[in-house]
């Protein structure tokens, strides 16, 4: 049951991604690209067995020296956070520049602005 739910959810987050990229005002190309990017991290961390009662429930310390069986490996966690906050990053940048793109254009039309960069 659960996997149909995160199977549901990393597609939803896609087909809105992908519809988002598809308009013609570049803040929801921006809010697009960050729901890819988060559709993503959830496809990761479900590949990576992070779902609740998943292989998780064994300690790390388990044993003396073997690895115990039945962990989730870290490495995964790891990269999604890592991933989660340069897409922060990635986003606001993107949101700065369009402002900037607002403030010498006066519009975020994708159409104007091409035409705009044709005409130069």
């Amino acid at each position: 049951m659960t996997a149909i739910v995160v199977a549901t959810v990393v597609g939803a987050l896609c087909a809105i991604g992908t519809y988002l990229l598809l308009q013609q005002d570049l803040v929801r190309v921006v809010w697009g690209l960050s729901l890819l990017s988060q559709a993503a991290n959830v496809y990761l961390l479900a590949m990576g067995n992070v779902l609740p009662g998943g292989p998780n429930t064994v300690p790390v310390l388990a044993g003396h020296g073997e690895p115990p069986s039945g962990v989730t490996d870290p490495l995964v966690q790891a990269l999604v956070l890592t991933a989660i906050v340069i897409g922060f990053g990635m986003t606001a940048f993107a949101l700065f520049l369009s402002y900037r793109v607002y403030q010498e254009h006066g519009t975020l039309a994708l159409a104007e602005l091409a035409e705009a960069g044709d005409r130069r």
